[in-house]
């Protein structure tokens, strides 16, 4: 049976298990901390394949790319990272973390 657009998850831990049923290799990325500002609270995801298609958000937008880079490696290797983003690190500059906040990702493979 083939969902249409209105049927398709939108959770990206139902779109996780989605992917790995279709055989797919999967990353998650969580927010665990926050610290000031920060553009997604804890518990948000985002979940990465291996091709790099992405759904949900971890930060809204603007340490996306870092975490998707990431999770190539996390998928390649099954080692789990955890990913700091805050204004006082200068990657966090690098890849739009400029609200005044810090984020802690976990970044996990998973299936």
């Amino acid at each position: 049976m083939t969902q249409t657009s209105a049927e398709m998850p939108t959770d990206p831990l139902m779109i996780a298990e989605r992917w790995m049923l279709d055989g797919r290799e999967v990353a998650l990325a969580t927010v665990i901390s926050t610290w000031g500002s920060a553009p997604r609270p804890v518990g948000s995801h985002l979940v990465i394949d291996e091709t790099g298609n992405f759904e949900g958000s971890v930060s809204g937008g603007c340490v996306e790319g870092a975490v998707i880079s990431e999770a190539a490696d996390v998928i390649a290797t099954g080692k789990p990272k955890m990913l700091e983003f805050g204004v006082a690190d200068e990657t966090a500059w690098r890849v739009g973390l400029s609200c005044g906040g810090k984020i802690e990702v976990y970044l996990e493979r998973v299936g």
